[in-house]
């Protein structure tokens, strides 16, 4: 970076609002690249968004065509890279359509999650009373369910198919963002700037919204790229059981389960899709560890 725009981002004395919020993402991004596990977390999610973005371009074959003559391929054979499955699809083409599957997975689940725990652990905070009792004994409720046992149920109730399983990943996952934004609420909800607000006439709404989720969103956004890989983790198992993607769409969990019953002689049928799953949900457990370190208000910065 050349030095006037280096100096501009390091000011001690920034001219504007802009200036400092520049600068200090900034030194974010010059206090995470020290951390070289949390840059090859980075390294692996930004692969996955490339594979999803130019997935289809770079696919060799068509990811749902059947080669019945080629089935079960070793992977290295000329013109398969990652071997055939069981119906003689190339296994490269449908692990490249897969990440597009399962970053559209993971987003989605991330939009509904964050807002809804945020608002929730916000209102609960601020409002007190029997209103945090009844948000918070509600959250309890989802928390007494382990997720993927509560995440079956949920969808075998709604039908198999992507969208189900987003919903039922998505019901089962907000509870701890509620828990954090709660307690980040307690800790300002009695300062002096929002005692000032609603001196200056301040709605509970414009408290919560304006002044009071924007002081928790740091560590809800560490805590959705630490939930990623269990979004990924349960959204394979979903897909592994049946529930999830339906075929013949490429999803990687449905891989899994489509060779585990040729696991011994034909490995890599399951085994590739599996440790995609391995690298991608390692590589956001990186990249959110990265974040915590960068983005925790109660760590040192040096």
């Amino acid at each position: 970076m050349s030095g006037p725009v280096r100096a501009y981002l390091l000011a001690e004395a920034p001219a504007s609002r802009r200036q400092a919020w520049l600068g200090g993402a900034y030194r974010t991004w010059l206090l995470f690249r020290r951390n070289p596990l949390a840059m090859a977390g980075l390294a692996v999610v930004l692969a996955l968004l490339v594979m999803a973005a130019l997935g289809p371009a770079l696919a060799p074959h068509d990811p749902l065509t059947q080669h019945l003559d080629l089935r079960l391929m070793p992977p290295g054979t000329p013109g398969y890279l990652l071997g055939t499955d069981e119906l003689g699809r190339d296994i490269l083409s449908r692990l490249l359509h897969g990440a597009r599957v399962t970053l559209a997975i993971v987003i989605m689940v991330a939009a509904i999650v964050a807002p809804l725990g945020l608002l929730v652990g916000t209102v609960a905070g601020t409002a007190g009373g029997w209103v945090d009792t009844v948000l918070m004994r509600l959250t309890d409720i989802f928390l007494a369910f382990p997720r993927l046992i509560l995440a079956l149920a949920l969808v075998a109730a709604l039908g198999p198919g992507i969208e189900n399983a987003v919903i039922a990943i998505a019901l089962t996952t907000w509870p701890p963002y509620a828990r954090i934004a709660r307690a980040e609420t307690l800790t300002v909800r009695g300062s002096d700037f929002i005692a000032a607000a609603r001196l200056q006439g301040a709605s509970p709404a414009r408290l919560v919204v304006g002044h009071i989720m924007p002081l928790c969103l740091n560590s809800v956004i560490v805590r959705v790229t630490l939930d990623m890989a269990g979004i990924i983790l349960t959204a394979a198992g979903l897909g592994f059981l049946g529930l999830g993607a339906q075929p013949p769409m490429p999803e990687w969990g449905a891989m899994v389960a489509s060779g585990h019953g040729v696991l011994l002689d034909h490995w890599w049928v399951a085994t590739i899709p599996g440790l995609a799953i391995f690298v991608v949900a390692l590589g956001f457990n990186l990249l959110g560890d990265g974040l915590r370190d960068v983005l925790d208000p109660r760590a040192g910065r040096g």
